[in-house]
């Protein structure tokens, strides 16, 4: 009886010790196992083995990227004004044993770090810089950090800040300066509209000007070229009149001199014709307007009837 009993105790108590030999490790993680107080080696995810009371595992962590939320914390940029800043830094354990061994209480080391950091940088910005070179303060965070947090077998994958948040007196500031440079801003735009409405106008008068110069100009020579082509024209109708006058006194003396020839009277008739043509003409004189004092010696017309008929037989013999 004795014996079965000791034979159950040495069963469960083997059971017992079989079962803590067994560890399984999940996917994402690892583990770090010590035998008598010192490094032996690291657990991979999966099923493992590890001798009872000789080993044990002092530290299990997730090997997967992770979030750290950095709490807002209060900074003072170059140019002497306080902020406050918070940010989130994604980070995982590249080296389990160098996360174990060369830092205690890593995750606060991050946060302090992290806190160092961006109180470092901000001191090197003036206050305007802080909102438009976001950007480049994440990257040099992130390269900073990752440097940093290099021996302690972290890999800090990125950086990002969320709130800067100056004081509020800093605030009432800010809101006024923004109220005067939005006043600065629609003043200057209202004086270039005003300016270029001024130049349009100028333009619009300027070019209004010339077009009516222009215009004045065309009809100026169109004027003076329809005043050429009537003098042409009417120099044209005179010379034409002329020409048509002569051949007409050329003809009718023609048919004279045929008459002289012909009739024997018909000499008579054109002495009395000529003076009474010779005198219609100065009563005609006599008459206008700008009419003039003319001497006419009767004894005259005689002479003239015959230097015409002489003319006149002249004529005809050729």
């Amino acid at each position: 009886m004795e014996q079965l009993f000791l034979l159950i105790v040495l069963a469960l108590g083997g059971g017992s010790t079989l079962a803590s030999s067994v560890k399984i490790i999940n996917q994402g993680n690892e583990a770090l196992v010590e035998r008598f107080g010192s490094y032996h080696k690291k657990l991979q995810p999966g099923l493992n083995i590890v001798v009872p009371v000789l080993d044990r595992i002092v530290f299990r962590e997730t090997i997967r990227e992770k979030v750290l939320d950095i709490p807002p914390q209060k900074c003072i940029t170059r140019d002497n004004v306080g902020i406050e800043v918070d940010a989130v830094v994604y980070w995982r354990i590249v080296d389990m044993e160098k996360a174990w061994y060369k830092v205690e209480n890593l995750q606060s080391a991050m946060v302090n770090l992290v806190l160092t950091q961006i109180r470092a940088e901000m001191g090197q910005l003036e206050l305007d810089q802080t909102f438009t070179a976001r950007t480049q303060i994440n990257e040099i965070l992130l390269q900073d950090l990752d440097i940093a947090t290099d021996p302690w077998g972290v890999k800090v994958t990125r950086v990002e800040l969320r709130d800067i948040i100056p004081s509020k007196a800093v605030q009432e500031s800010m809101e006024l300066q923004m109220a005067a440079e939005r006043r600065k801003r629609a003043s200057i735009l209202t004086s270039e509209g005003d300016r270029e409405s001024a130049v349009n106008s100028a333009k619009g008068k300027a070019e209004a000007q010339v077009l009516e110069a222009e215009a004045q100009q065309k009809a100026t020579i169109l004027q003076a070229e329809a005043q050429q082509k009537t003098i042409i024209m009417q120099a044209q109708a005179e010379r034409q009149q002329q020409i048509l006058q002569a051949q007409a006194t050329s003809e009718a003396l023609q048919i004279i001199a045929k008459i002289l020839q012909t009739e024997p009277h018909a000499a008579e008739a054109l002495q009395f014709l000529i003076a009474q043509h010779y005198l219609d003409m100065g009563k005609q004189i006599g008459s206008s307007d700008s009419s003039k004092v003319m001497f006419m010696d009767p004894r005259s017309i005689p002479g003239t009837i015959e230097g015409m008929r002489s003319m006149i037989s002249d004529g005809s013999r050729e």
